[in-house]
C-alpha cells in the first residue's frame, strides 16, 4: 500500500492550501478510517484531522479552518487548509487506519496503519 501525499507548498498568512492524499495497492472500505498529522520542526507529530464512516474529528487548533473529506471511490483523502497561520508550519502527513476505532483512538498515531510520505507545508506571515 502506498500514499501519495500532494498540495503542500507556500501560503501567506490568511491564504488557503488543499492537500490530497490517494492510496494505491488496496481499496480501502468505508469502514476505515483516513486521517491527516503534521509535525513542525522541533515539535511532536500531531493530530489535525480524521473521517471515517461515521467519524469526523478536528484538532481544536485548527476546527472552523481546515476541513477534511474522502472520495471512497478514488481512495482520496483531502485536508481543505482555509485561515491559513504561520504556526501551521510542518509537514503534513496522510495516514490511513484499515478499520473503525474510537474516536479517542483515532487522534493517536500508533492506531493507524499506513502513513504517507509527508508533503511541507510553509505559511508566512
Amino acid at each position: 500500500v502506498q500514499l501519495q501525499a500532494s498540495g503542500g507548498g507556500l501560503a501567506q498568512a490568511g491564504g488557503s492550501l488543499r492537500l490530497s492524499c490517494a492510496a494505491s495497492g488496496r481499496t480501502f472500505s468505508s469502514s476505515s478510517v483516513m486521517g491527516w498529522f503534521r509535525q513542525a520542526p522541533g515539535k511532536e507529530r500531531e493530530f489535525v484531522a480524521a473521517k471515517g464512516w461515521s467519524t469526523l474529528l478536528y484538532a481544536d487548533s485548527v476546527k472552523g479552518r481546515f476541513t477534511i473529506s474522502r472520495d471512497n471511490a478514488k481512495n482520496t483523502v483531502y485536508l481543505q487548509m482555509d485561515k491559513l497561520k504561520p504556526e501551521d508550519t510542518a509537514v503534513y502527513f496522510c495516514a490511513v487506519r484499515r478499520n473503525r476505532a474510537i474516536a479517542s483512538m483515532l487522534r493517536n498515531g500508533y492506531e493507524y496503519d499506513y502513513w504517507g510520505q509527508g508533503s511541507q507545508v510553509t505559511v508566512s506571515s
